[in-house]
């Protein structure tokens, strides 16, 4: 298999977009509580998260906010970024079956340190934003 390098900080331009898309599924949030110990019942409990205000159970928050990883290590910048910081506000609920796109928009040229900060966004299968935020990260050299 070919690895692609991803694009370096000269050839990378303001504005330019990448998404990934994935349906969250009982199957990630089931694997979610595995990997990182965290069984709340508002995420694995039906019965406990009727009785929230949510109704139902809810998808834990890096699940989608995960989805930005394909993004940034694949398509924008690519293969060889390095991420320096991210932060994200959890802006609505994510329900086992929505579908999120996750998009890296690049905002910023940071020149003396060749790195890139993106804006993050992360939009339900209604259009309703559940997730921003930003990104700096090294592109490849």
């Amino acid at each position: 298999m070919q690895h692609v390098k991803g694009k370096t900080y000269e050839v990378l331009e303001i504005g330019e977009t990448a998404s990934f898309t994935k349906t969250i599924t009982e199957t990630d949030i089931c694997l979610f509580a595995g990997i990182s110990g965290d069984f709340n019942p508002m995420h694995v409990d039906e019965a406990y998260a009727s009785k929230t205000k949510f109704k139902t159970r809810i998808a834990h928050g890096p699940v989608a906010q995960s989805l930005i990883a394909p993004v940034l290590g694949t398509k924008l910048p690519g293969l060889g970024t390095v991420a320096v910081e991210m932060f994200s506000r959890f802006l609505a609920p994510v329900y086992p079956g929505d579908t999120i796109t996750a998009t890296a928009e690049v905002i910023e040229k940071v020149a003396d340190k060749k790195q890139i900060r993106l804006k993050l966004t992360w939009i339900n299968q209604k259009q309703d934003l559940v997730i921003e935020g930003e990104a700096l990260v090294s592109p490849p050299r």
